[in-house]
């Protein structure tokens, strides 16, 4: 028992320099000293970042070990990809703007959030399906294996909607610090484009999920259901059309 607190003190540990080390770096490739460089893959690699974080804090309180090895797995996989997808520049005055920088860094985390509670939403419905023996997958395999790992049904449903919460507050201050603020943050008056729009069904969805939870109990796989369709408008409006203008249609 002793080796196993040490071993599980030691993961923890490496975890946090991981983290630490992932942040510089991501921070450093996008506030940088020519301005605000951004795109789909810095994007991608911070919401790794942000779940890696939020199951490391998560870690100290609930058994999720095996959740916990898929975020560092995703981590360690994204933090590479913008060295090959470098992004490009999208402003060389934001990075001094502190009110833009706090905007980004609270999207971002939002975005993060609820991207791996979108994540979170579909293990959840491959492990209620393994558990009802709908889908075909060896008893012996390290998959199965892997799944019966996993905290139960019951604990996972309240990981997702505590990411949920959480993800959702940071998203009504983004969505709706952008609207009322967007002459200050991106130096031009609001504009209702394609990513104004999904972000706000994006937030509507969200809010209904909540509600329908807070009224009627809304849960299982209505409630995954739910949760990647909403995730779904928001991947459009944020990581969507940054991923089409830099490596379908080679813009910056």
């Amino acid at each position: 028992m002793a080796d196993s607190s040490l071993f599980s003190g030691l993961v923890q540990v490496a975890i946090f320099a991981i983290l630490l080390i992932h942040g510089i770096e991501l921070h450093d490739s996008v506030f940088t000293p020519e301005g605000f460089v951004f795109g789909f893959a810095q994007d991608l690699s911070l919401i790794a970042w942000v779940g890696l974080a939020f199951y490391w804090f998560q870690s100290w309180f609930t058994p999720i070990s095996s959740l916990r090895w898929m975020a560092l797995l995703f981590a360690m996989v994204y933090a590479f990809l913008p060295t090959v997808f470098p992004g490009a520049l999208i402003s060389p005055r934001a990075v001094s703007d502190p009110w833009f920088k706090g905007h980004f860094i609270v999207a971002t985390i939002s975005v993060g959030l609820l991207s791996l509670a979108a994540m979170h939403a579909m293990l959840m419905s491959v492990q209620d399906r393994a558990l009802h023996r709908q889908l075909a997958i060896s008893p012996n395999s390290r998959i199965a294996h892997w799944l019966e790992d996993l905290p139960p049904l019951m604990m996972m449903e309240a990981l997702l909607f505590n990411l949920i919460y959480v993800g959702f507050a940071l998203l009504t201050l983004t969505v709706f610090s952008g609207l009322l603020f967007s002459q200050t943050l991106f130096g031009k008056p609001l504009v209702f484009d394609h990513k104004t729009i999904f972000a706000l069904v994006s937030w509507f969805l969200f809010a209904g999920l909540l509600l329908a939870r807070w009224r009627v109990g809304l849960r299982g796989r209505v409630a995954v259901r739910w949760v990647l369709s909403a995730y779904t408008a928001l991947l459009l409006a944020y990581i969507g059309s940054r991923f089409v203008m830099e490596v379908i249609l080679q813009r910056g």
